[in-house]
């Protein structure tokens, strides 16, 4: 999320019709995206803006898929023991 926000500043902070232009607006947009809430009040307009936003994005969608696998297995290893301990 950092290195994202970091390298959308970069690339956008000086292109004309960028609404990215400070460290603190890349920080929300880094923030926003990444959690897939997506407010879509900053957003990258370069390509290469606009490509570091798909990783971010991927980023924010497996570390949630990444959850809810770790979280699904404990549950279903724990529902398993119970039926062990039944028989």
């Amino acid at each position: 999320m950092i290195f994202g926000a970091i390298g959308v500043y970069l690339v956008e902070h000086k292109h004309v019709g960028a609404n990215i232009t400070s460290l603190g607006d890349t920080l929300w947009w880094a923030v926003v995206t990444i959690t897939t809430v997506g407010y879509g009040d900053y957003y990258p307009v370069t390509l290469a803006g606009r490509l570091i936003a798909i990783i971010v994005m991927l980023s924010g969608i497996g570390i949630v898929v990444t959850l809810l696998g770790v979280f699904s297995q404990k549950r279903l290893q724990h529902v398993e023991s119970k039926l062990k301990s039944k028989n």
